[in-house]
């Protein structure tokens, strides 16, 4: 096509698939497009699933990117080289943490901070907890500390001075030094990014979003530029893990932000999706090639956290949704330990060498393997993406027989069928972490499956948890690329008041609020953006005194005086813990705000299947399940129209994954194109 640009694209790049979800907003049609990652130049298999998109990108109006890019230098610790610049006598608030360990119950256990002991310099100043500046910091020594870390090869520098939450004078001064100084933009003020209350998690935060900038910015630049290059004149926005997007400075400049941001969109597309199928109520599962990520959506709303630990010691204190992670995906590594127990993942096969049926290379066995062998992948399938064109089911058997069935003296299917039972476990075990650890029943949610391998193992899940329905969606390999497309723009603030309720200027505070607005609403319009309209989400942290953790408190604008907090704390509190306590005084610790820019949505029934008459199977395919060999009906799941029932045993296959309906459950498609999968 030509003329005006029509295409909104959403992109996201995992361990193995580079996922895209085309909406053309000229006629409403959508479509996906799955290519292989280039692991290592994620850009290099961006730039490919672009042109599956089109021949020229000045056709795309918007490029939504869930980016795990960030995440992933983290985990594998290949950031940029960075130093901190601190108050004198806390070089190690870094290191010590809160004084926890790596393994709860044990003394063993080690932790190496992103920034070693040698890069973390110390001045002189001071600020007091009430902000009353103590001593003025010495530039001269900021100068002299900046320039000893750029002789020591640093690419990024944190400036982090004690108590900036209450005055961050001493650090803005000491910041402004150093940028004259510093020969790049990646100079990271702690205040900036978090100032909030609690010292190591705003050193932490701050100084993994220092070593972020140099890798994540010139991800986004390199991206930026090869898109250009092909004619693309349009906005590109990153996915936040608060499952909102921003532009790709505003990633360039908090990029620690971009952390969880592939699995959030995700979560978005799902809450969405399920709202829109009449199931406001739903715990979503991720499956991939690596992981497992769940999450809970209550009453059509993803939960919200104010922190997270990408990994152990890794504090991220930055509004993400709540997702738990296990190791236990499709290239997840079965073995057998010293003791004679059956462990999968979280070590992995990723994509490559992958699987062991993908004839590689890699001779142990992984869940794929498990899969194949059993008959619930055709090996004869083409893999999706172009990334394989059949797999190799003799290489799975070898594996699962020589490292699990031999040592534990099964069966080689009995064998594939434990390997299964223990990966259903875990993830049975995080949807258990995610609701009845926080007070949720899970027999009230519905249980939504996406990733390439989350159809695979949907009744499995529902026998284990207990969960009546389950709603495969209709692209569920590329969920949270259809994520990216639905997010809207969102900016949080923070600041910390720490005052009791009856101390709190509720002026003061109003005016807080408005600042914070204000500073909200210029991301937004920088981002030159069509919003539909804007919202704003005010809410208190607040506890009783002489508590530590606090509950977080929606307050509405018309609410912000004295009675309207109390009034809103005490509803907060006895949510979540059956009780108020009467005659304690009550302390307001943060002020967070958020400011969303909501983008304009398509309506989810272009989704929806366009053929009216079911047809016939595409054959028997012999699949081994509880201990016995059953004759399973493939169907194309993308033909199957609204309305039709499919009854297991059977297989539904599509380009993005496949879906096993066991005996005993049945599937029929709604008038969105999701399968809900019942119990007989």
């Amino acid at each position: 096509m030509s003329g005006k640009a029509s295409y909104i694209v959403g992109v996201d790049v995992g361990g193995t698939f580079t996922d895209l979800f085309v909406l053309n907003e000229a006629d409403g049609s959508a479509r996906i497009v799955k290519v292989p990652s280039t692991r290592g130049e994620e850009s290099r298999g961006f730039m490919n699933g672009v042109a599956k998109v089109t021949d020229s990108a000045s056709e795309i109006a918007t490029v939504v990117h869930g980016t795990t890019v960030g995440t992933n230098a983290l985990l594998e610790r290949k950031v940029a080289r960075t130093g901190i610049i601190t108050t004198r006598g806390f070089r190690d608030v870094l290191e010590m943490r809160r004084r926890d360990r790596p393994q709860t119950w044990g003394l063993r256990g080690s932790f190496e901070p992103i920034v070693p002991r040698n890069l973390r310099l110390e001045v002189d100043e001071r600020v007091l907890a009430d902000g009353t500046v103590h001593t003025l910091v010495d530039l001269d020594q900021v100068m002299v500390q900046a320039q000893a870390l750029l002789d020591a090869g640093c690419e990024a520098v944190c400036v982090f001075f004690i108590n900036t939450y209450a005055n961050p004078s001493n650090e803005q001064a000491a910041v402004a030094a150093v940028r004259r100084l510093w020969p790049n933009p990646h100079v990271t003020a702690a205040s900036e990014v978090l100032p909030e209350i609690r010292e190591f998690e705003r050193c932490s935060t701050a100084t993994l979003n220092a070593a972020l900038q140099p890798v994540v910015g010139s991800y986004l630049a390199r991206l930026e530029g090869d898109l250009r290059a092909q004619g693309f004149a349009g906005e590109l926005l990153i996915v936040q893990s608060n499952g909102g997007v921003m532009s790709r400075q505003t990633a360039c400049d908090v990029p620690v932000r971009t952390a969880l941001s592939g699995p959030a969109a995700g979560v978005i597309a799902c809450a969405a999706i399920a709202r829109a199928a009449g199931f406001p109520n739903v715990i979503t599962g991720d499956m991939g090639g690596t992981s497992f990520d769940v999450s809970l959506v209550a009453n059509g709303e993803a939960a919200l956290a104010a922190q997270t630990s990408i990994e152990f010691g890794m504090v991220v204190r930055s509004p993400m949704i709540q997702i738990e992670t296990i190791g236990a995906g499709g290239g997840s590594i079965a073995s057998v330990d010293a003791s004679g127990m059956l462990q999968v993942g979280p070590e992995s096969a990723g994509s490559i060498p992958g699987p062991a049926c993908y004839g590689r290379g890699n001779s142990r066995p992984t869940v794929t393997d498990a899969n194949v062998l059993l008959g619930r992948i055709a090996a004869d399938r083409p893999l999706g993406g172009g990334l394989l064109a059949a797999m190799d089911a003799q290489k799975a058997r070898d594996a699962i027989s020589t490292h699990v069935a031999e040592p534990l003296g099964l069966d080689v299917m009995a064998a594939a069928e434990a390997i299964l039972t223990v990966a259903n476990a875990k993830m049975a075990g995080a949807v258990r972490v995610v609701s009845i650890e926080r007070g949720h029943d899970p027999r009230q949610f519905a249980y939504m499956p996406f990733g390439g391998g989350g159809g695979l193992h949907v009744c499995a899940m529902m026998r284990e948890v207990g969960v009546g329905t389950g709603i495969v969606p209709r692209y569920p390999g590329v969920t949270s690329a259809l994520g990216c497309v639905m997010a809207d723009m969102r900016h949080d603030a923070v600041q910390t008041l720490n005052k009791t309720l009856a101390e709190l200027d509720v002026a003061d505070l109003r005016q807080r609020v408005d600042t914070l607005a204000a500073s909200c609403q210029q991301r937004l319009d920088s981002a030159g953006v069509t919003f539909v309209q804007v919202q704003e989400i005010i809410a208190l942290d607040m506890l009783y005194a002489g508590q530590t953790h606090t509950v977080q408190v929606p307050v509405s604008p018309d609410a912000l005086n004295h009675e309207g907090i109390r009034a809103a704390f005490e509803t907060a509190y006895r949510a979540a813990f059956g009780r108020v306590l009467d005659g304690i005084a009550v302390r307001v610790m943060n002020l967070r705000y958020a400011r969303v820019g909501v983008r304009p949505k398509f309506d989810l029934t272009v989704l929806a299947p366009q053929t009216t008459a079911q047809k016939p199977s595409l054959g028997v395919q012999r699949v081994f399940h509880a201990g016995q060999w059953w004759d399973a009906a493939r169907h194309a799941r993308l033909d199957l129209p609204v309305g039709a029932c499919i009854e297991g045993p059977a297989i539904l296959e599509q380009p993005d994954t496949t879906v096993w309906l066991e005996p005993g459950f049945s599937a029929t498609v709604d008038t969105l194109g999701n399968l809900l999968v019942r119990a007989l």
